[in-house]
């Protein structure tokens, strides 16, 4: 059972006081000033950045979640930049097991808001990336628009993302993907679709 109990997707035993503290931390970094990196990583971070687009963009769900670390967050906060997501509502604060639900859910037949499918284009622009303060992680911050179309429904989303990426290997893995729409604290139509 113990051993269960460390399967991300099954149990979010990793959410606790401890990760919020980190994610405290993490929002915090996000203003500090830090040292940048050289040309190389910069490009391999703007190609993580373009290949999970694309994958939103052509529905890859699956494959998009295997960019993700384990023990990651998918998170939208309400309050514009981040706020406090131990006391205030979000747009999603997704955990891994979360994610697959979100995954399983948007294949279903029971998403009504998405039938028929959304069809998603989204560009990135303005990357910045830095060393972050735990060694092996990168922060990214970006640029983003999505745009979001249905028979009879078209809408735009603009916003920045900042991404925290971990060293695996000779990969980067997104530990946390933090999407901060430009209207988040706004009323909206079904967020339906993933940022």
């Amino acid at each position: 059972m113990a051993a269960e109990l460390n399967d991300p997707s099954r149990y979010s035993t990793y959410v606790d006081p401890e990760f919020y503290a980190a994610l405290a931390r993490h929002t915090a970094e996000l203003d500090e000033p830090a040292a940048p990196v050289d040309a190389a990583t910069r490009d391999a971070c703007a190609a993580l950045l373009y290949r999970e687009a694309r994958l939103l963009d052509e529905g890859r769900l699956e494959d998009w979640l295997e960019l993700f670390v384990p023990e990651c967050l998918y998170w939208m906060p309400m309050t514009p930049g981040g706020g406090e997501p131990t006391t205030e509502v979000t747009l999603a604060f997704d955990d891994r097991r979360r994610l697959e639900d979100r995954i399983a859910w948007l294949r279903s037949a029971y998403i009504w808001s998405q039938i028929p499918r959304s069809r998603t284009r989204r560009s990135i622009t303005n990357i910045e990336v830095v060393q972050a303060q735990a060694p092996g992680e990168l922060l990214v911050r970006s640029n983003f628009v999505v745009h979001d179309v249905r028979p009879g429904y078209h809408a735009t989303f603009p916003g920045w993302t900042a991404h925290r990426l971990r060293a695996e290997g000779d990969s980067w893995l997104i530990a946390i993907k933090q999407v901060n729409l430009l209207d988040s604290d706004q009323a909206h139509q079904n967020l339906s679709i993933i940022f």
